[in-house]
């Protein structure tokens, strides 16, 4: 029995202490860490993109202007005539939709964002260094010059043989 459970139900202190939950609440705490280290990988990495945070607190906005417009509307039609409130719900709903799409797409672009620096990291991570140019010297030679050397070492090769 848990300590809890004593205490709870006045009993008097066991000597085995029983308790399962304990290895799931390690396992479930080094999930919870190894995401929170991948979430502070990804934000670490979105403010190197210029603008993020300007058109994220533009969608907001207008998030919550839609939402506060739907509000409004919600209220107005509740206080009309009947046959003029399915007009303004129409609106409202409208608004809402509105509302939705602002922050879904506040979303898509974060993820698209994401998937982007995840493709370039492993691009990053296929591609093999560079190699360094060989150095050299080089000379300048005509074609005649050419020929003669060419002609040379064919004569010297078969004087040899």
């Amino acid at each position: 029995m848990t300590r809890k459970l004593e205490e709870l139900f006045d009993l008097p202190p066991s000597d085995k202490e029983i308790d399962l939950a304990v290895p799931a609440l390690e396992e479930n705490r080094n999930t919870i860490v190894a995401l929170d280290q991948a979430i502070d990988k990804i934000d670490a990495a979105l403010p190197a993109v210029r603008g993020l945070e300007s058109t994220d607190k533009e969608m907001d906005e207008l998030s919550d202007l839609a939402t506060s417009s739907y509000r409004d509307l919600m209220d107005l039609g509740m206080q009309v005539d009947s046959r003029f409130a399915s007009e303004i719900f129409s609106v409202a709903s409208n608004m809402l939709g509105h509302a939705i799409t602002a922050k879904t797409a506040k979303l898509d672009k974060k993820l698209k964002m994401i998937d982007l620096q995840m493709k370039k990291a492993r691009l990053d991570q296929q591609q093999p260094e560079e190699k360094q140019p060989q150095q050299g010297q080089g000379h300048v030679l005509s074609r005649n010059e050419l020929l003669d050397r060419i002609i040379g070492a064919k004569n010297q090769k078969a004087q040899n043989e």
